[in-house]
């Protein structure tokens, strides 16, 4: 009985991180987008995910690996609680 609890118990573990994985993953749109526009950040980890925020909002990321917002007014826009922009 404990063997078999175990077992069910393990399956759902994998289970749920499966899911939990699939849902935290952005679009490959995004992902590759904001990839080469945080290429060169000093920060990556904190690039990528507000690039990912403001991608999957705006749909549009602009090239290179800084400025060029103009080629995405959404995505320029975006400014945090301080007034800064949001998106690298």
């Amino acid at each position: 009985m404990k063997l078999e609890f175990a077992n069910v118990l393990l399956l759902c573990l994998v289970l749920s991180s499966s899911f939990l994985e699939i849902s935290m993953a952005g679009s490959p749109f995004c992902d590759s987008k904001c990839a080469q526009r945080c290429a060169k950040a000093g920060v990556q980890d904190r690039c990528l995910r507000f690039c990912g925020i403001c991608c999957e909002k705006c749909n549009c990321v602009p090239s290179g690996t800084y400025g060029n917002k103009d080629e995405c007014p959404c995505y320029r826009d975006m400014k945090n609680s301080k007034g800064k922009d949001k998106c690298p």
